[in-house]
């Protein structure tokens, strides 16, 4: 027979992933435009200088991803990103890397920050894909601005009732909702912590893991693979005499006495 399609075939390529760049610097949107556009999966279909041309240009062709600027003429990106959300992912590439303005964007429905300089092409190419699939990623800046929301609590919260709703983009094992949401009381001091004897990186871990992250989450926030994570839980445990997370994490906050009594999964 001929003329009919082999449904053993290879199966066409996916549609690349649609990528709008808003940024106020000509020469930031064209070398990111240079840089997507040459990855075969990836085309930008519009740059924007403001927040209002990126929410113009993602109502005109819907977007997969739009990588958003935080300072900009007239519209800013926080200002813009309550209108973009609803629409797209939303992905900041900036320079601003202050806590307060970290904590805002990821508040107003960000679902990632890349702070310039934290990153590599090959990282902010992965972070795009990613953001896409709902996996937030964000460079160690960022994520100091989240540790320190966590340990100091957020702005306007309360001791009792319910954390307010997450607005993070994405369902499912991916979701970071509990970054914006839980805020551990940290009663265990930096000097306390120190008789552990865990790394810097194990530390960082650590604290993520407090957060309520699981391992892919923390995997894409430190730019590490799932694997890696899991050697540096495996050496947690075994410095803090635990057993499994939520012990680890009750004696790195100070909540229980470090006796070696097991505790199940929280």
């Amino acid at each position: 027979m001929t003329g009919e399609p082999n449904p053993f075939g290879e199966a066409p390529p996916p549609a690349p992933l649609r990528v709008v760049v808003a940024d106020d610097n000509p020469v930031v949107r064209a070398g990111l435009t240079a840089l997507l556009d040459g990855r075969e999966d990836l085309t930008v279909v519009a740059e924007a200088a403001d927040g209002k041309e990126a929410y113009e240009a993602a109502r005109a062709h819907r977007p997969d991803v739009v990588l958003l600027d935080v300072r900009m003429p007239g519209v800013d990106g926080i200002a813009a990103l309550p209108h973009l959300v609803p629409l797209t992912a939303v992905l900041m590439l900036t320079y601003s890397g202050e806590k307060e303005t970290v904590q805002e964007a990821l508040r107003r429905g960000a679902n990632g920050y890349l702070v310039h300089g934290e990153f590599t092409a090959d990282e902010l190419v992965t972070a795009v894909r990613d953001t896409r699939r709902g996996r937030p990623h964000v460079t160690p800046t960022a994520a100091g601005a989240l540790l320190a929301q966590l340990r100091e609590g957020s702005p306007g919260s309360t001791a009792s009732g319910p954390p307010p709703e997450g607005r993070w983009r994405g369902e499912g094992p991916t979701s970071t909702e509990n970054l914006s949401q839980l805020q551990p009381d940290v009663a265990q001091s930096v000097s306390d912590r120190s008789a552990y004897g865990l790394s810097g990186r194990e530390a960082e871990i650590m604290d993520l893991i407090a957060s309520g992250m699981n391992n892919q989450q923390i995997a894409a926030t430190c730019f590490i693979s799932e694997k890696t994570v899991k050697n540096h839980i495996n050496r947690i445990f075994a410095k803090l005499h635990s057993t499994s997370r939520s012990e680890a994490t009750a004696k790195w906050l100070g909540k229980v006495p470090g006796s070696g009594r097991e505790w199940g999964d929280l």
